[in-house]
């Protein structure tokens, strides 16, 4: 008996951690949750570069968990965040294990400025350059396969929740 011993502890520490058990801990990946959608328009001509199905963070409880502890996001995806007025704003990547671009846009919702590639779980600050009222993270790359710059702008609408 003394030889299960060590078995029936790590059986219980186990158990009690909930590893493996899908619990719903607060270490489990956030899942990408369509909220609206988002295009993308050309400055000069005001036409669709591409849309985009977005989790909207419009809540300072929202906008500081962000993209957060996730490991992924899918490629047509990303996250807006809407801010109550236009201001400088900065953002990092603290706790991000993707690479991001990060859009910022102003309140006329024209395009700022573009942090390309941010490096994952740096905690130094991306700022946007000029007064922004809503940000868009997309994955690394985006920006440069869609040919979106500064100066483009987007439009966005929410969708119903589902159920």
């Amino acid at each position: 008996m003394p030889s299960t011993l060590p078995l029936l502890v790590a059986l219980l520490v186990t158990l009690m951690t909930g590893c493996g058990s899908g619990s719903g801990t607060s270490t489990q990946e956030p899942q990408f949750t369509k909220e609206g959608v988002l295009s993308f328009l050309e400055h000069d001509t005001a036409e669709e570069i591409v849309q985009i199905d977005i989790e909207i963070a419009d809540t300072t409880a929202e906008r500081t968990q962000g993209l957060m502890y996730r490991q992924s996001l899918p490629a047509d995806a990303g996250m807006l965040f809407i801010f109550d007025s236009p201001r400088p704003l900065s953002f990092w990547m603290k706790n991000t294990y993707i690479p991001l671009d990060i859009i910022f846009v102003g309140e006329t919702k024209e395009i700022v400025s573009i942090a390309k590639n941010t490096t994952p779980l740096s905690e130094s600050p991306i700022p946007s350059g000029a007064d922004a009222m809503y940000v868009v993270e997309v994955n690394a790359g985006f920006c440069d396969t869609h040919g979106i710059q500064q100066g483009d702008s987007i439009t966005f609408e929410r969708t119903a929740p589902a159920g």
